[in-house]
Parts: structure tokens; sequence; C-alpha cells
């Protein structure tokens, strides 16, 4: 392996591992803060003060970006995924894809019956009959979308293009926790705390991709 090579992985360790810890300090505050109901009150002005922006045509727009980031669609999108990942030669990408999500359906089931948090009353539709906090959607659109954008970027042939696709992704995660707030199946806290577990996750995934870089290197 090339010095600057072993520079920029070592970069990329050291901020996974940041994040990682980061993300893992606001999620045990978070879940501390739900278990005593001090976020009802954050909760139920922000779901007041979006639901006053809702009309028919934002009410659809919300159910796509909602849909894309639900299990059934997340799980199909991996399994394809991977399956072109191996046909175009990317083991290691399909085995990191593989890992992300098979961890994310796990961790996802383990928090909501940690922490068993009811639902609110939905503004739109019926409510999941899931556990709310973490917001499964939030968790497992950014470990989908964040790791996928990682893996692409990764390949990308300009500073441009990886730009557009790390904005498309954050974008699309931003607009799926939103969705669940708009709608009303998900508390505000529950959309962040998906997201800082999920942080979690992706930088335990970015810190085991390292450990494969050194054994190929």
């Amino acid at each position: 392996m090339t010095e600057p090579k072993k520079v920029k992985l070592g970069f990329f360790l050291t901020g996974s591992i940041v994040v990682a810890a980061a993300a893992l300090l606001s999620f045990g505050w978070l879940a501390e803060e739900v278990l005593q109901s001090e976020t009802q009150t954050f909760d139920d002005a922000v779901r007041a003060a979006i639901h006053r922006l809702a009309s028919p045509a934002m009410t659809s727009a919300m159910q796509v970006f909602s849909f894309l980031g639900s299990g059934i669609f997340l799980v199909a999108l991996s399994l394809l995924t991977i399956v072109i990942f191996l046909y175009i030669h990317r083991p290691r990408a399909a085995h990191l894809m593989g890992i992300t999500m098979a961890g994310t359906v796990a961790l996802d089931l383990v928090l909501k019956h940690a922490f068993h948090r009811g639902r609110p009353v939905p503004f739109f539709g019926t409510a999941p009959r899931s556990y709310s906090f973490p917001s499964g959607h939030a968790f497992g659109s950014l470990c989908f979308y964040g790791v996928l954008a990682g893996i692409l970027s990764a390949h990308a042939p300009t500073p441009r293009a990886r730009l557009f696709i790390w904005t498309c992704a954050a974008l699309l995660v931003g607009l799926i926790g939103f969705s669940r707030i708009y709608l009303g199946v998900h508390y505000p806290s529950d959309v962040v705390g998906g997201y800082c577990a999920a942080l979690v996750w992706v930088g335990a995934i970015g810190i085991l991709n390292h450990v494969l870089n050194n054994r190929a290197g």
C-alpha cells in the first residue's frame, strides 16, 4: 500500500471513530431524555409546526419519501444492490452492504424493544404496530443510502461527482426522516435517535472497511 493511501485510510479511520463515538454519546443522552419524557414539549411543538404545512400535494410527496425508507423497500433494494455488486465483481462492496443491512435490521428490532416507546397519534393513515423509538425509517435509510454513497463516491471520477452523490444521499435521508414527522407516525426525537443510532453503526462499518483494506494491502 502506498504512503498517500495509508494516510488517507488513517484519516478515514479516525473520522469513523470520532463520528461513531459522538453519535453514541448523543444517542445515549437522547434516549435518557426520551425515557424521562423530557422531549415531549419539543416533540409536540415541532409536530404541530410541521403539521401546519400540510397540503394534499405535500402529503402525497411525503408518502413517497416514506416508502423509500420503508423496511420492505430497503431490504429489496439492498438485495438488488448486492447482486449488482457481485455481478460487476465488487465482492467487498457486496459484503459491506450485506453486513450493513443485516446489522441494521437486527439493531432496529433490539432498540425498539429496549425502549418500547408508544407511537404518537398519526396525522395521516394509521400508525405502524412497532414501537416508535428510534425511527426505523431514519435508521435504515441513513445506513443504506449512506453506505451506498460511500461505496459509489470512492469510485467517483471527480470531486464534483462525489459531492453530487453525497448531496443526493443526504437530501434523500433527510426527506425520509421529515416525512415520518409530517405523517405523524414518529416524534421528532424518534427520527433524531434513528440518525444517531445509524451513525454509530455506519461508523462501525467504516472501521470494518478500514480493517479489510489493511488486509488487502
